[in-house]
């Protein structure tokens, strides 16, 4: 009796823990915290935080794989593996960042793009940031070609795009990659005023713009159906999440599936979230999480989001005196594809300098746009490392 006690003392977690596991849990309980009081993200960072905390709780497993055997040419499971090592499969394979995709499909009005096509210019130059992050990263000496791509692509604020490419590339970084990427879109409104202001006037800031003419129906639905034969001919690995953004958009747009868009903007995405956000917060174990290219990481990620923003900026004002003004250079931020977040960003600048501004349909082509543009450099990326 005394040795089944003393057994069961020793299985308890408690005396497993090491210092990196409690440092984990303090980061865990960290990001509820910022989810839960300060807002950031909350939708994201809770599942992504408790993924963190189930992975770094000792002998729990969560993440442990399955032990095969296989005898006369049947398969057997010996043990099986943890829960968050099956719903990684998810993310591993390739499955979940696609029908996130499907879901912000759903979700997102490209009317604003498809009436002011310059805004795809905005929307490219905002990507600036996932390359030259990218050439940052191999100068350091601390990342492979692979790695720095998955880096990089921090700089397009798209979760489910880096997820998408680091998972590919370099998923022993996934979590970090993970971690990096929603906390700067959560932080959306923290980082990108400063540099707003910086590089533009405020007679800039306060430039009035038309108002967008009115899209036909024929052309939104026109529209998924051409980005995606012209996306997947000329790079072909963005395939998956354009064509999954794409259908999405024309569930919402053709007027003749209205359940199909239900489930994907509500049940769907908000069930694949919560898998994604917990799988891929179970990969940021102590001993993958604590290191010194986690700081890197962290630093080239915040880089690349800063030069986004200014990319998009920066080109915003070279159209505005190109075109003889007219261009309001704050919704160039909105380049990133931190739906609709940034674009309501650009949206608060602007009213105030002029409260009678509206710039927020406006800053949704960019938007938008980004979000197209991070999944094309997402496929380039893959075209050349993989």
């Amino acid at each position: 009796m005394l040795a089944a006690l003393a057994e069961f003392i020793h299985s308890m977690g408690i005396f497993n823990l090491t210092f990196g596991h409690v440092l984990m849990i303090g980061i865990a309980c960290l990001l509820i915290y910022l989810a839960i009081v300060k807002g950031f993200e909350p939708l994201l960072l809770i599942p992504i935080a408790f993924g963190v905390l189930l992975t770094n709780l000792p002998l729990a497993d969560m993440m442990a794989e399955p032990i095969i055997e296989i005898k006369d040419k049947v398969i057997h499971t010996v043990q099986p593996g943890g829960l968050m090592y099956y719903l990684f499969q998810g993310d591993h394979l390739g499955i979940f960042p696609p029908l996130i995709f499907l879901g912000v499909g759903a979700m997102t009005d490209f009317g604003p793009l498809i009436a002011n096509p310059k805004s795809l210019l905005l929307g490219a130059a905002a990507q600036l940031g996932i390359f030259i992050t990218f050439i940052a990263a191999i100068g350091s000496g601390l990342f492979t070609a692979q790695e720095a791509a998955s880096i990089g692509i921090i700089g397009g604020a798209d979760g489910p795009t880096a997820i998408f490419l680091s998972s590919r590339l370099a998923p022993h970084l996934l979590g970090s990659i993970a971690i990096a990427a929603y906390s700067y879109m959560a932080m959306v409104p923290i980082i990108q005023p400063p540099i707003m202001r910086l590089l533009t006037t405020k007679a800039e800031r306060a430039i009035k713009m038309t108002q967008l003419r009115e899209v036909s129906k024929k052309e939104r639905i026109l529209f998924p159906i051409v980005v995606t034969i012209v996306v997947a001919l000329i790079v072909p690995p963005a395939t998956s999440l354009i064509g999954m953004l794409m259908v999405g958009n024309l569930f919402r747009e053709c007027g003749v599936a209205g359940r199909l868009e239900d489930t994907a903007k509500n049940a769907l995405i908000n069930t694949i979230t919560i898998f994604l956000g917990m799988s891929v917060g179970a990969t940021a174990t102590a001993e993958n999480f604590l290191r010194v290219e986690t700081l890197a990481i962290l630093f080239l990620g915040v880089t690349a989001f800063a030069i986004g923003t200014a990319g998009g900026v920066l080109l915003a004002k070279l159209m505005n005196k190109v075109m003889g003004g007219g261009i309001n250079p704050l919704i160039g931020s909105a380049g990133v594809s931190a739906v609709p977040m940034a674009a309501r960003v650009s949206q608060v600048m602007g009213q105030k300098e002029d409260p009678s501004n509206f710039l927020l349909m406006h800053a949704m082509g960019p938007n938008v746009a980004g979000v197209i543009g991070s999944a094309v450099a997402a496929g380039i990326m893959l075209s050349l490392f993989r």
